[in-house]
């Protein structure tokens, strides 16, 4: 059975920190590319951060959170990571870990909240 599990997210205040963690089971994690996706209320699900397969060698971020957020992966523990920093109101949303490949099916893991507020 296919799982994306996300944790890490809660209440923090502006200018702090978290880190979200995404693990992985009931398939080869190490052949796809993670994403990570927030959706905020009442705006359409954005794109925040990707890493490649295997090494993870490539990464690439949205313009709103690049020099904040840094985006990894421990294909040891089929686990991708989002360390958030500097963190703002306007980041507050659902985050969602996602994971594609071109030709195999893409998983959705269920979301974990992220509230930025003082």
């Amino acid at each position: 059975q296919v799982q994306l599990v996300e944790s890490g997210g809660g209440l923090v205040q502006p200018g702090g920190s978290l880190r979200l963690s995404c693990a992985a089971s009931g398939f080869t994690f190490s052949i796809y590319f993670m994403n990570w996706y927030r959706q905020a209320p009442g705006k359409e699900r954005e794109l925040v951060a990707t890493i490649s397969s295997r090494s993870g060698g490539i990464t690439n971020y949205a313009n709103s959170v690049k020099g904040r957020f840094t985006i990894s992966r421990d294909n040891t523990k089929n686990t991708v990571y989002l360390q958030m920093n500097s963190l703002k109101p306007e980041d507050t949303a659902v985050y969602y870990c996602n994971a594609r490949h071109p030709t195999q099916p893409g998983y959705w893991g269920q979301g974990t909240q992220v509230t930025v507020s003082s």
